[in-house]
């Protein structure tokens, strides 16, 4: 027995596949937690990118990473039970790969943002500088792929 039928196999899967409103209400989750994640980054990003200049930069990074990571954290849960419900068509569904590389690709830029670039920003008040613009509109890039792929996954 291979992985994918281990997950198929889960009491929590087989429980998701036979009730009426498990999945739907999994489904909604997903969606509502993607809108929050994507919300939130792309209301950073644009301050990144210059507007809504009025709002200090470090204080809304404070506001809004709780809340971005607590709707990732949601994203992959529900996520991974869409996943396990029927993981065979998923896993091979051509869409499937690319949303978890546009998802990796994200979390990487995040990540060299948050360690490498953003520390050493100070008050970007004025003109935003190319490291910081450059990475503000590859996460909105990346993140509307790894939404579209999700979405085509549903419909291929």
């Amino acid at each position: 027995m291979d992985i994918l039928d281990t997950i198929q196999n889960l009491q929590l899967a087989y429980y998701l596949r036979s009730t009426r409103w498990a999945y739907p209400l999994i489904n909604l989750t997903h969606v509502l937690s993607i809108a929050t994640l994507f919300g939130t980054i792309l209301a950073f990003d644009l301050r990144l990118l210059g507007r809504s200049r009025v709002l200090p930069l470090r204080p809304l990074a404070r506001h809004l990473l709780p809340l971005t990571v607590g709707a990732f954290c949601l994203a992959v849960t529900t996520g991974f039970l869409m996943f396990a419900v029927n993981p065979r068509d998923v896993w091979g569904n051509p869409f499937f790969p690319w949303k978890l590389g546009f998802i990796a690709l994200a979390g990487l830029n995040a990540a060299y943002f948050h360690l490498r670039i953003f520390p050493r920003v100070e008050g970007l008040t004025g003109r935003t500088l190319a490291p910081v613009r450059a990475a503000a509109l590859l996460s909105i890039s990346l993140w509307l792929g790894a939404i579209v792929c999700g979405r085509m996954i549903a419909f291929s």
